[in-house]
């Protein structure tokens, strides 16, 4: 299996760092870089910028406004797009949803709602999470009862990412109490303005609204926005958390953050010599490294097998671990070289626009609530100890 990159993917390769290089708006770019927090409009203007070059969707069929890219053609993509500091796309609507929708939606719903996410006018969140059902996703209680052409929905669902923006989440609920868990389950389509929902925001650790809670409260939602069948919603989350787990690896995100580290420890002086010259400091870097290189030729080899045809299983939940682990390292390795600058953020510091200079160094900026915020990728997505489970069982047939 040839896991280099040919002679057309290299010139793609080219083509993108092009795009990037004229059309990412320099603000953003630095916002990104500074870990400083983007907006919702920041968002909305990449994906606009995204769209007109007919790049906001890769995963889709080029019949509802996709591209024709292989597997290794978005693995380029993405790493361009982090080592340029392209804010990474909110997944909700693009690549989680809208991959559900084309596989077990109904042709109204494929007609009506992607159009809508291709062209910003729906901001998705995901109900899936509840009090007492995160990692043990198919204990969840929400109820979802039938009432004529409508469903009446009552529950919780909790750490909502951006359900502050959003005007419609999908959700897993209840529909057969009496059912063995997985089987009683469905997935429903709501419009976030329907009478008796709810949000409530959570204050993270690092002080930033990004998770809410949402609440339903007799919240009627039309049967026709059911995707799938009835009770058998469990099919349309796997489906949906392969998506999710395989892009939380973060390849490109943590090359460019490996990057970030290599280059500001060859300048931090520690006893007049660059942090970097210290061995126990190397061969901690060099750790990481190696780690990274790993999982990244195991991407390359899960691309190329894609090329032939083949679909991501259970190496999807290896990736999500590895991946999310190697994250987390190189932002503590981060944090050591900053020393005495890695203090909680300042929000004043954080919200700076245009080109202010920040409190501390160019690199210190947002370290800390970036460190703290990273905490959550060994959790969500299925915990960490989650995936190892599902690998034991099913790679190692134990």
């Amino acid at each position: 299996m040839n896991i280099n990159y040919s002679a057309e993917e290299l010139a793609f390769r080219d083509e993108v760092r092009a795009f990037l290089a004229a059309e990412l708006p320099a603000d953003i770019a630095a916002k990104v870089r500074l870990a400083k927090h983007l907006s919702k409009q920041d968002h909305q203007r990449w994906q606009k910028i995204l769209s007109a070059r007919g790049w906001y969707a890769p995963g889709w069929p080029v019949a509802y406004g996709g591209t024709n890219w292989g597997a290794v053609e978005k693995h380029i993509f993405d790493e361009e797009c982090a080592a340029a500091g392209a804010p990474r796309l909110v997944p909700f609507g693009v690549n989680m949803v809208a991959p559900v929708i084309i596989k077990f939606g109904s042709e109204a719903q494929k007609a009506h709602y992607l159009p809508r996410i291709l062209d910003g006018t729906d901001w998705w969140c995901q109900g899936y999470s509840e009090p007492g059902a995160g990692s043990d996703l198919a204990s969840l209680k929400t109820r979802a009862v039938r009432d004529g052409d409508h469903y009446i929905v009552n529950g919780q669902k909790t750490w909502t990412t951006l359900g502050q923006h959003a005007n419609w989440i999908f959700c897993l609920v209840r529909t057969d109490p009496e059912a063995q868990q997985q089987r009683g389950i469905s997935f429903l389509l709501i419009d976030m303005a329907t009478p008796g929902i709810s949000v409530r925001p959570i204050i993270t650790l690092d002080g930033e609204h990004e998770v809410n809670e949402v609440f339903f409260d007799n919240v009627r939602v039309p049967v026709e926005n059911l995707v799938g069948r009835e009770n058998d919603g469990w099919t349309c989350a796997k489906y949906l958390l392969t998506h999710e787990r395989t892009g939380l690896a973060g390849i490109g995100a943590s090359k460019a953050s490996l990057a970030h580290l290599k280059r500001i420890a060859s300048r931090e002086l520690r006893d007049g010599r660059p942090l970097l010259d210290d061995p126990l400091f190397r061969a901690q870097v060099a750790e990481v490294e190696m780690q990274l290189r790993a999982i990244e030729i195991s991407t390359l080899r899960i691309c190329a097998a894609a090329a032939q045809g083949g679909v991501p299983g259970t190496e999807s939940s290896v990736l999500k671990v590895k991946g999310t682990e190697i994250r987390q390292a190189i932002s503590h390795l981060l944090r050591k070289v900053i020393g005495p600058y890695a203090l909680p953020f300042l929000e004043d510091e954080l919200n700076l626009e245009g080109s202010a200079e920040p409190l501390h160094t160019e690199y210190s900026a947002g370290l800390a609530g970036q460190y703290f915020n990273l905490r959550k990728l060994s959790i969500f997505g299925g915990s960490n100890e989650i995936q190892k489970n599902i690998v034991a069982k099913m790679m190692l047939e134990l």
